[in-house]
């Protein structure tokens, strides 16, 4: 005998009331999307070559120094700039007593005087054959000797003195007003302030490989702040004792009176490498399986009618504070993913899969 449900027989009754269940579930995750929708968000993300982050602390230094000094010996006379002043281009830095370089210059132009009215006399003998030829020509040779010591006693005359080639400031100062100077004694070491500040990093030969002359850099400057960089130097060999690459980051239009040179700074380097991955925000992850692979809420390349989402595992490149680099190849396709409200996703799948 047959057991009736609503004058219907009992197979009957349990197939509506699945189909009834079956409507109920799916009319939720559709009132549950309808509420969730405006929560997700989504981004597309091409396969491109890995950006490799590289984080170094260097000094500020400066990237060219000049050593100032006289070419002749001779007392310390004027010494009208001190360490820590800056000066400008052309400004008169120091400069030697001058009084015996000038008696040398006066005396080798009364030797030129000499050697000129020689030759005009001795012209005057030869034109009355009181005088040879080969007379002329020693005191046509004269003259060109004193010529030329005179414009070395002139050139001695005006290095006697030193002028600042470039707008800059005083790093040291190794004299004293009247010191005797010789021509290889420095005077004073000096810097340019304008485009002359650099941040020097030691890089691994892998790393070096990696970044490019001219290339921009971002560089943070404690009581500063961030400021741009430019590479300005990559060395070809590497140091002998750390067996590290130093190169050298030009900090542009950064004045030496806007920060203090010997100061730590942070240098950020975005190198590009020949791995191919896709580059995801960190909150695009949504967990990691037992093969230690991402796994991400991807929409489906076939969804033609309405949008529809799986979860797919991907093999983990690398990680960073900011983005997980997923591996991929170069003609892998763009990925359609979504980096908030996947969690609602994987809800409705678990659901869905403990219904089935």
């Amino acid at each position: 005998m047959k057991t009736h449900l609503f004058g219907l027989t009992l197979p009957v009754a349990y197939w509506i009331k699945q189909g009834l269940l079956l409507c109920l579930f799916f009319a939720n995750i559709l009132f549950a999307t309808s509420i969730y929708a405006q929560q997700f968000e989504n981004k597309t993300i091409k396969a491109e070559p890995m950006v490799k982050e590289i984080s170094r602390t260097g000094k500020l230094d400066f990237k060219r120094t000049l050593n100032l000094s006289f070419k002749t010996s001779g007392y310390l006379e004027k010494l009208n700039i001190d360490e820590g002043e800056s000066f400008v281009k052309g400004q008169l830095l120091a400069q030697l007593d001058s009084e015996e370089l000038t008696a040398e210059k006066n005396a080798s132009y009364a030797r030129l005087l000499q050697a000129k009215r020689e030759v005009r006399r001795i012209k005057t003998l030869l034109s009355k054959n009181l005088s040879s030829q080969q007379a002329l020509d020693d005191a046509s040779t004269l003259v060109e000797t004193t010529r030329a010591s005179h414009k070395i006693a002139q050139y001695n005359l005006d290095k006697s003195q030193l002028f600042a080639p470039y707008n800059g400031v005083v790093l040291t100062r190794f004299t004293e007003l009247g010191e005797l100077q010789s021509p290889n004694q420095t005077v004073l070491k000096i810097a340019a302030i304008e485009n002359n500040l650099v941040v020097r990093v030691a890089l691994t030969a892998a790393e070096v490989n990696l970044v490019k002359l001219q290339q921009k850099v971002d560089v943070n400057l404690a009581t500063f702040g961030l400021v741009n960089g430019t590479v300005s130097k990559v060395p070809a060999i590497a140091d002998q004792q750390s067996h590290l690459f130093t190169i050298e980051v030009l900090l542009d239009n950064l004045r030496v009176n806007q920060v203090v040179v010997g100061q730590l700074a942070h240098v950020f380097i975005d190198a590009l490498t020949e791995t191919i991955t896709y580059q995801l925000p960190l909150e695009a992850l949504n967990s990691v399986d037992n093969q230690g692979r991402a796994l991400i809420m991807v929409l489906d390349a076939d969804s033609t009618v309405a949008e529809s989402y799986h979860q797919q595992a991907f093999s983990i490149t690398q990680l960073s504070n900011e983005y997980i680099y997923l591996s991929a190849q170069p003609s892998s396709l763009p990925l359609t993913i979504v980096t908030r409200g996947w969690q609602h996703l994987v809800l409705e799948n678990k659901q869905l899969d403990e219904y089935q």
